[in-house]
């Protein structure tokens, strides 16, 4: 019965807590698929971030989803010609119960 508890259930030790365990439903974290999909929003969304970018245009994005934690780079010009570089890294935390 244990064993069929440990595949739905994982135990580990939340990162603010030194010696409480806690219980997280996410298995995975290496990446999450929520990580994966927040990276991909990032990436679909382009367009409509770049309109809150003033001044700055995005070039290309570019993104790493297999990575532990995903991430999306956004190669960005200014109004001056230069080239800019703006990294997000996607970290999800241990759930919290």
């Amino acid at each position: 019965m244990f064993s069929r508890i440990r595949q739905w259930v994982h135990v580990g030790f939340c990162a603010d807590t030194v010696v409480n365990p806690c219980i997280m439903k996410t298995s995975s974290y290496n990446p999450s698929s929520l990580e994966v999909d927040f990276a991909n929003a990032l990436q679909i969304l382009q367009k409509d971030i770049e309109k809150h970018l003033l001044d700055n245009q995005v070039m290309q994005v570019e993104n790493h989803l297999r990575k532990d934690n995903p991430m999306v780079k956004f190669s960005l010009v200014d109004k001056d010609g230069d080239p800019h570089e703006i990294v997000v890294r996607i970290i999800q935390m241990p759930d919290k119960f």
